[in-house]
């Protein structure tokens, strides 16, 4: 069960942007697994990738086409990911791209591609000819709901959120949607996500505040340190409520809240990551710099002894250390390096805290929540990451995931 997360009520629709799903037969039965996100002409769209080498075919044509024009429609199919498809991959993205641009008479750089699933098997660009004039009858400004759902994977709830935003100008919305439960190590962003907006926005503005709130939630989580191939986070701003940044203060509130939304639904794809049992914050401070304290989260987070140990609820703090240890920082004085699980110091001048009790830190570890906080005593610079332990389930998932 997820960890702290319930599904997504109370989403509000976004003026100039409808949604659409159906059970296309992709590869699921019996589910929606096709998405479809309908955006006014004047929109403004922004757009991050992930930094996989292997990246699928619908991520090179998307980026592509955003490049190329503006945004109208974007599909999203879940259960196939087209990636390591080759040549003939390519070729299927830009065939439902034609397809759809066909049936809703835009360019077919006008359609952007997004896919995820299982690699390597072909596109069935059938189900989706079939599909698509369903889903344009279809469009509504309320199906947040259902397009989340369609989109999922092993995630086991949909995972969405809406922020209402007061500007000077009047009242504007967020609202947001994303799908990943595991082969998360975004570098980027995370497996899909995909938020919008009826605010007006310039391409500059969309572009530097999208890289902002991602920067800080979805570069800033990892279940398993695998990056997908697949990953993609979209930002799109319709202008259809009419109201722009007549000050800075606007912006500020603006970035607040879009921060907030691509939080939560970063977090939330921790939440309910794969098997998970725990949700866990790792804090790096007084790090002599950004990479450096990411690099000692990153470290922590992707142990499997540290994982494993918070799966059985092990105050185990001797894997924490030695991972902290082996995080690649130079000249570490491990006196200066304390650490803390909770309220619970369990480590300070280079061994166990004086006056830490294994009971103390079994009262931690029981929870569903946990803090690790590691003090490097190097500098004056913080950060912060989300993980997930590591438990049975995560294995019998990912063993049993083309079967």
């Amino acid at each position: 069960m997820p960890v702290g997360l319930s599904s997504p009520h109370d989403l509000l629709p976004v003026k100039g942007v409808r949604l659409a799903a159906c059970a296309a037969g992709i590869r699921y039965q019996g589910r929606d697994d096709l998405a479809l996100i309908e955006l006014h002409e004047d929109s403004t769209v922004a757009a991050v990738f992930t930094r996989n080498a292997f990246c699928a075919a619908p991520v090179v044509v998307a980026r592509q086409h955003l490049a190329q024009a503006s945004a109208r429609y974007l599909l999203i199919n879940s259960g196939n990911a087209n990636a390591g498809t080759g040549a003939a991959g390519f070729d299927d993205a830009r065939a439902v791209c034609t397809l759809m641009a066909e049936q809703a008479h835009v360019d077919m750089v006008s359609v952007l591609p997004f896919s995820t699933g299982v690699i390597g098997e072909p596109l069935p660009v059938t189900a989706f000819e079939a599909a698509i004039p369903g889903l344009l009858k279809g469009l509504d400004d309320s199906a947040w709901s259902s397009a989340a759902e369609a989109i999922m994977t092993t995630d086991t709830l949909p995972k969405a959120l809406s922020e209402k935003v007061t500007l000077s100008g009047g009242e504007v919305v967020i609202t947001g949607m994303a799908k990943g439960a595991g082969m998360i190590r975004p570098d980027m962003a995370t497996m899909l996500a995909f938020i919008a907006t009826d605010v007006v926005i310039d391409a500059d503005q969309i572009k530097q505040m999208h890289a902002q709130a991602v920067e800080q939630s979805f570069n800033r989580v990892t279940v398993d340190g695998d990056t997908s191939t697949n990953d993609a986070c979209v930002l799109m701003a319709s202008g259809q409520s009419g109201i722009g940044f007549a000050h800075e203060q606007d912006q500020l509130l603006f970035q607040a809240a879009l921060d907030s939304v691509y939080r939560h639904l970063a977090q939330a794809l921790i939440r309910d990551g794969e098997g998970a049992t725990k949700f866990v914050e790792i804090r790096v401070n007084e790090a002599a710099n950004e990479q450096e304290a990411l690099s000692v989260a990153y470290t922590v987070a992707h142990s499997p002894l540290v994982k494993t140990a918070l799966f059985a609820s092990d105050p185990n703090w001797g894997r924490i250390l030695a991972a902290v240890g082996r995080s690649g920082i130079a000249n570490m004085d491990v006196d200066r390096v304390h650490i803390d699980l909770g309220d619970v110091r369990i480590v300070e001048n280079g061994a166990r805290a004086a006056s830490y009790t294994e009971a103390q830190g079994q009262a931690v570890m029981d929870q569903d929540e946990i803090v690790i906080s590691i003090t490097l005593g190097r500098g004056d610079v913080d950060s912060v990451i989300w993980t997930s332990d590591l438990s049975f389930d995560y294995v019998k998932i990912n063993a049993e995931y083309r079967t």
